[in-house]
């Protein structure tokens, strides 16, 4: 479903260690075996709260429950301070121009680039 979301840009919602989230899901991958997403988190409850306009967060995908796709805005944040290391191996990235050579390309009719090119920061905070 992940995958989905970002092949069509659609909106994740999910219950997460206990929280609701809205999430819009920007690299996909593994890290030390664990399948990982790294996603831009607008809406919904976290365990030291949300930042008014939203986190970037690192989430393992065997702890979403509940999870839904819908239709909406594509939230990505408006700054970073450094590469995101949250996914070691990446196997997708919504950003056509992404630094971290993904395994797999998302379809070319789907695929946008992040406001300015940026690449997603990290917060592993949650």
């Amino acid at each position: 479903m992940i995958e989905k979301a970002m092949a069509e840009r659609k909106q994740v919602l999910c219950v997460y260690d206990g929280f609701a989230r809205e999430l819009c899901p920007a690299i996909l991958g593994h890290t030390k075996g664990q399948e990982r997403a790294f996603a831009y988190q607008f809406a919904g409850g976290t365990s030291d709260g949300l930042p008014l306009g939203g986190a970037w967060k690192c989430l393992q995908l065997h702890k979403m429950r509940e999870v839904k796709l819908r239709s909406g805005p594509w939230h990505t944040g408006s700054s970073h301070k450094s590469r995101q290391t949250c996914i070691e191996d990446v196997d997708l990235d919504v950003n056509p121009q992404s630094p971290y050579r993904p395994r797999r390309q998302l379809p070319t009719s789907s695929r946008t680039p992040t406001p300015r090119g940026r690449t997603p920061p990290l917060d592993e905070n949650d």
